[in-house]
């Protein structure tokens, strides 16, 4: 793994010998603060920034956090912006993808709607991230003890939060599952939030030809992960 975006994305240890590697490779470059380059990013490819993911997921479970500078991260990248990533995420406030994969400023375009569906506005944002400003993974990440997804089961009729649950019913529909198939069955909640990542990635390939093509061509990686509440590991799976 080659060792060349900011200290937020990388979880970069505090030695003189890293700060001299670094200042080497980006001269003038502020070890500590600055926000993640297109050059450095360019040097990525998208398996390397899902492993870059997973690392910043362990220091996150171990408490090990990256020292952000958020201040300083905000000023290096108010004149520019070169994201790694696009996730597309649930609204529960228990799962911040950025504070849980020790992300900072400018590393990655965030979307969040209530159980991680791919509507047009979404995807529409996704293409943006990726074919215009560069993005080279787009990571769909649900959650265990999902409310949606427990709203979805129960066929929960409630303003526009109706045609929304709608949309996660295929999954409900299409999880194979033995034993009891209510919201009350966390077991099954989850299996049901699995299934809704892996159709939400489809329903990506499938209505995006941008993505898809992106996609086809390795340019990018469409990957889907489940966050757990009470371990908070991040499971990544294509």
């Amino acid at each position: 793994m080659r060792n060349l975006t900011r200290r937020g994305f990388l979880g970069i240890t505090r030695t003189a010998a890293t700060a001299t590697l670094l200042g080497a490779v980006f001269p003038g470059r502020l070890v500590d603060a600055a926000a993640l380059s297109k050059g450095q990013r360019e040097k990525l490819t998208p398996d390397e920034i899902i492993a870059l993911m997973k690392k910043g997921n362990q220091r996150f479970r171990l408490g090990k956090e990256s020292p952000h500078n958020y201040l300083a991260q905000q000023k290096a990248s108010a004149k520019g912006q070169y994201p790694a990533a696009v996730i597309l995420s649930c609204i529960d406030s228990r799962a911040p993808a950025e504070t849980i994969m020790d992300l900072g400023i400018g590393d990655c375009f965030n979307a969040r709607v209530a159980g991680n569906i791919a509507n047009d506005d979404i995807l529409g944002s996704m293409e943006f991230a990726c074919k215009v400003a560069g993005a080279k993974v787009v990571l769909v990440m649900g959650h265990t003890a999902c409310g949606a997804i427990k709203g979805a089961i129960d066929q929960v009729q409630l303003g526009h939060l109706t045609g929304l649950l709608a949309r996660i019913r295929p999954a409900v529909e299409e999880t194979p599952y033995q034993g009891e198939r209510s919201a009350k069955n966390y077991a099954f909640v989850d299996a049901v939030a699995r299934k809704n990542v892996e159709l939400a990635m489809a329903d990506i390939r499938r209505r995006s030809a941008v993505l898809a093509e992106l996609d086809a061509s390795r340019a990018i990686k469409i990957a889907g992960a489940m966050y757990n509440l009470e371990t908070g590991l991040v499971e990544f799976f294509a």
